[in-house]
């Protein structure tokens, strides 16, 4: 039997021309189960698996009932011996689910079917499928971050030649909670605290020694918590049994406590960074909302210090109102002050990290460097600084640049502006004269870091000039400095303008787009040009005036951001659990059509007899007539229009490989299917419904004439119009296209290739990635760079 189902399961699949790997990440079934199954290996396979490699499969009717056929036998010849419905594939019981006995042969045809199992009499209710959906999606999720962190780990050169020594110590008194809230201990029970103390590699073992699961990660700016977080997610993950909580990152910095719920804004970010999760899931939530609220994300709440000042006493207060297992990582000043307004974090066991000493730069920092004296391998150029160093001051206080140097954050740059660059000597560090103190240094170094990495480029990389990156990159800077977030998103570019700017301009190039198209076309189908421009003129004035209202009223008025879609559109082999919201897209498409058709109308209508001499009075009533008729027209065109395309809506993938690039180009790739969907059946639907609309009419508003080549004509210029209208202003796709690679370039703020920028700059270790957005390597960088912005 078992033998039967792998047979035509990889027959199937060849026949699809998928490789295992391809069909895991269209079904979410994982390669190891998809083999165990073609080699029979594993048994029994339940039928939610064998309907997720269907619906991935995407499989005609016929093959699909032969794949249902093999899986169940009663589908087949009705004899007994069924496939366990539930029952893991391996043929073993999952603990905590009940024992059922083999499903009789219509039981195990209502199953294939999608209909509900039947228990037997007596017999604890079976769970249905869609409750187990959490649970599977965690897994999935814990897959996808930890190849996330893997990469990004490997991109930061955090192995090379081997991490820095990160330490910790326990914090101070004050910032600790009772231990017995800490230990989660009954009353009366003595309580002691815990032995906190640890390297890098213990930062997972630590967390699991705390029970209440609450840890908070104090350093001063640099210290490497960042760091610390990363290297937490993977040796968690590592050891993480199915019952834990997946760690997710989150850039707390962005959160505002005071507008929504924690739990909400951790929905909100994991559907941002792991699309995926926006798919339906039980309850009629999304994933991103029940793996959250089942406990399955352990929230590692990174950059609380990061928050404005306002925010953090009710981020805490917040954090205090709930009892989620997290990690919180700050500075110890700004959390400090936090504590001072309201309460410490309940139950959390806080921890400090500690300073690098000389031995810990005496091992790293020559490694860095090449070999100058092949007689003495441990020659290098900081052998001569770190002995200097090593001397004691008249004083007897450490010199500055050792004070400098006891961060993972300068020592990584010094890293960069001297060992990875040959000619620059470090010993020039230890001019006093030049640097008198640590502020000096530091600057130094920050200042240094720019010209560095864009001085050097590896063949086949794109040079540029590094006095326009500094300005380019102080943009950016400032942009993120006041919208008060670390996150760089492609999609917010355009924030960096004043909200009347950014309307104005989204209104003017939609205008000019849809007046050249609407202008060249109406010029073809009439043979005058002078027809064409005078129409061109009028459609596309009314259109970016139109389109600018629109936006201004979605997105500027209510202060929401233009998002990229959590889904993509396939027309076969959508699964199942894809919901399809009419009621809302009808109103919201057959409101804006009918106003826009209204409009139109009206001023046609209104021009049209005005041409013709006619009087005031007579060019109102036409006016209004065509008013009536084309906002009924378009009206019901785009309600259409916005309810069959979300037909071919389906989530993405939780396993998707998601980078600030990939989130572009598969939103592109979305946004290129709609604009291919919607201009041939808009424009279809106004073309005919013209007709339609005219003959209901016909008499109710007196003598009606329509022209068939004036409906193929209003058609195709409407689909076209309406589709380029409809991308450039309600897609974030179409908003980067106008702001990121038209106005900021051409302002000078950004280069014209944006996308090949920010991805150079994440490859030469300027931003780093945190899913879906990009960030700078450090709130310091950040600051300089902003600070270098405002002066000039």
């Amino acid at each position: 039997m078992a033998g039967d189902f792998g047979a035509v399961l990889r027959r199937l699949r060849e026949k699809a021309g998928l490789t295992q790997d391809e069909l895991e990440r269209r079904s979410g079934v994982s390669v190891s189960t998809i083999r165990g199954l073609e080699t029979g290996k594993r048994s029994n396979p339940r039928m939610t698996t064998v309907q997720q490699l269907a619906d991935a499969l995407a499989l005609r009717s016929e093959d699909h009932e032969e794949l249902l056929g093999s899986a169940v036998p009663g589908r087949r010849g009705g004899g007994a011996g069924a496939a366990e419905a539930g029952a893991p594939e391996d043929g073993s019981v999952e603990a905590g689910a009940p024992e059922v006995g083999p499903a009789r042969g219509g039981e195990a045809a209502l199953a294939a079917l999608g209909a509900p199992p039947v228990a037997p009499l007596g017999a604890p209710p079976l769970v249905p499928a869609v409750q187990a959906a959490p649970a599977e999606a965690a897994e999935q999720l814990a897959k996808a971050v930890a190849a996330r962190w893997q990469r990004e780990e490997e991109q930061r050169r955090i192995q090379d030649p081997y991490p820095l020594p990160v330490r910790w110590k326990p914090a101070c008194g004050t910032l600790t909670d009772h231990w017995a809230n800490i230990r989660r201990l009954p009353p009366g029970v003595p309580s002691g605290p815990l032995d906190l103390s640890g390297r890098l590699e213990d930062i997972a073992a630590t967390y699991r020694s705390v029970p209440s699961g609450r840890l908070v990660v104090l350093g001063r700016s640099g210290s490497g918590k960042t760091v610390l977080t990363l290297r937490f997610v993977l040796d968690h993950l590592r050891s993480r049994t199915p019952a834990e909580p997946v760690p997710v990152i989150f850039s707390i910095g962005a959160w505002d406590p005071t507008a929504v719920t924690l739990r909400d804004w951790l929905a909100e970010q994991l559907t941002r960074d792991h699309p995926g999760t926006a798919a339906p899931g039980p309850g009629k939530v999304s994933l991103a909302s029940a793996l959250v609220d089942s406990g399955r994300v352990l929230p590692v709440l990174d950059g609380f210090d990061e928050m404005a000042d306002g925010l953090r006493r009710p981020a805490l207060e917040a954090l205090n109102a709930t009892t989620l297992p997290l990690v919180l990582t700050s500075r110890p000043a700004e959390y400090a002050a936090a504590v001072e307004e309201t309460d410490v974090l309940t139950s959390a066991a806080p921890i400090e990290l500690t300073d690098l000493t000389l031995d810990d730069l005496n091992h790293y920092l020559p490694r860095t460097t090449r070999k100058t004296d092949r007689s003495d391998p441990a020659a290098g150029a900081w052998q001569p600084v770190l002995e200097k160093l090593r001397e004691p001051s008249p004083d007897g206080s450490p010199a500055p640049l050792a004070t400098v140097l006891s961060t993972p954050l300068m020592v990584a740059l010094a890293r960069t502006v001297y060992s990875d660059t040959p000619g620059h000597d470090p010993a020039e560090l230890l001019d006093t004269e030049l640097f008198p103190g640590v502020k000096e240094l530091e600057e130094h170094l920050l200042d240094n870091f720019l010209p560095t990495v864009y001085r050097r480029s590896r063949p086949g990389e794109r040079g540029w000039d590094p006095e326009r990156v500094e300005r380019w990159l102080g943009h950016l800077a400032r942009h993120l400095t006041e919208l008060r977030t670390p996150d760089l998103a492609w999609w917010r570019l355009g924030h960096g303008l004043r909200s009347s700017t950014r309307t104005l301009v989204t209104a003017l190039v939609t205008a000019l787009v849809i007046g050249l198209v609407d202008g060249a076309m109406a010029a073809a189908f009439s043979g005058s040009p002078a027809g064409g421009v005078l129409d061109g003129t009028i459609v596309g004035l009314l259109a970016g005036l139109l389109f600018g209202l629109v936006h201004w009223f979605t997105y500027t008025v209510t202060g929401k951001d233009v998002q990229p879609s959590a889904v993509r559109l396939r027309i076969r082999g959508r699964p199942g659990t894809t919901t399809w919201r009419t009621g809302s897209r009808l109103v919201i498409g057959t409101l804006g059509g009918a106003f826009f058709g209204f409009a139109y109308g009206f001023v046609v209508g209104l021009l049209r007899a005005l041409g013709r001499h006619a009087g005031a009075a007579s060019a109102l009533e036409t006016g209004l007539i065509d008013a009536i008729v084309f906002g009924l027209v378009f009206g019901g065109a785009a309600g259409l229009s916005f309810c069959l395309l979300g037909l071919l809506e389906t989530p993405l993938d939780i396993v998707s490989a998601v980078s600030p690039g990939s989130v572009l180009r598969a939103h592109r790739r979305t946004v290129l299917v709609q604009l291919c969907f919607w201009a041939p059946v808009f424009g279809a639907a106004v073309g005919l419904g013209a007709g339609v609309v005219v003959d209901l009419l016909q008499g109710h508003l007196g003598r009606l004439v329509t022209d068939p080549m004036a409906s193929l004509m209003l058609g195709t210029i409407s689909g076209l119009g309406g589709a380029l209208g409809y991308t450039l202003t309600l897609t974030a796709w179409g908003q980067w296209c106008l702001l990121a690679r038209i106005w900021l370039p051409l302002t000078g703020r950004l280069p014209w290739a944006t996308a090949a920028f920010l991805d150079d700059a994440y490859q030469r270790g300027v931003l780093r990635q945190a899913g879906a957005v990009y960030q700078f390597r450090h709130a310091r960088l950040q600051s300089r760079l902003a600070q270098g912005r405002r002066r000039r």
